[in-house]
């Protein structure tokens, strides 16, 4: 069964994060704006509800179809095809699914901001993506946990629609979450989600660490979301 939706704590963004979204590349801020920014984030975190959902299905096999290469898990519709998502797997022996929104409330003021103040809402968008990948990094600090709880370790997250894996995996994705019920996360025709600011991804879980991935917990997105680190562990050996 579908885990139980989470509500994760987002009390802040990564400025530079925003700015990125924004497409700040060192260009001047001037004070004017540079407020504005401030105030339009903590506008953003304030009418965004961060939940999320998380559930793991052990590796059944993998195959081929129509000459791409097919993971395949247990208990679930759900298959991960194309060699970018293969690779990213390669040795995984469960996959970690997640969905995560930011919310409708932050929908809302999208919404309003488009007819009363178009700068605004450029900025609540890209406060908005800040927020719901903070989101993320939560929902893959659960899987951490119970890839640890399982003595496994996990990769990082990658999405439908990144190199070849489908964006058309989208709908199969949230049923095996159940993501409709519990986040409110529904799919358009063109497979784009609402809430606007809802992102899905999986994570494999392997048993031994990869080299490149949690070198250290400082450099690690989930550090603030960590259950680990609250209890005194760490995911690596």
């Amino acid at each position: 069964m579908p885990g139980a939706a989470r509500t994760y704590e987002v009390g802040s963004v990564d400025r530079g994060e925003v700015l990125r979204y924004l497409g700040y590349r060192d260009q001047l801020i001037d004070e004017g704006l540079d407020a504005r920014i401030d105030e339009v984030v903590a506008r953003c975190l304030a009418v965004s509800r961060a939940r999320g959902v998380t559930r793991v299905f052990e590796v059944a096999g993998r195959d081929e179809r129509d000459g791409a290469p097919v993971v395949r898990l247990s208990g679930t519709a759900l298959e991960l095809v194309g060699r970018s998502i293969d690779e990213h797997l390669d040795g995984a022996v469960a996959v970690g699914v997640l969905a995560v929104t930011a919310g409708m409330g932050l929908d809302a003021e999208l919404r309003r901001l488009s007819l009363t103040d178009r700068v605004a809402q450029v900025i609540l968008d890209a406060a908005g993506s800040a927020v719901v990948e903070r989101a993320a990094d939560a929902a893959e600090a659960d899987l951490v946990a119970e890839a640890a709880a399982r003595g496994l370790f996990c990769g990082s997250r990658f999405s439908p629609g990144y190199g070849d894996f489908p964006l058309e995996t989208q709908p199969v994705l949230l049923a095996a979450l159940d993501a409709q019920r519990s986040l409110g996360i529904t799919l358009s025709r063109s497979l784009l989600m609402s809430p606007a600011k809802s992102v899905t991804a999986v994570v494999g879980l392997f048993e031994r660490p990869r080299g490149t991935v949690r070198a250290s917990c400082a450099a690690c997105p989930c550090r603030d979301f960590c259950l680990l680190r609250r209890s005194g562990r760490v995911c690596r050996s």
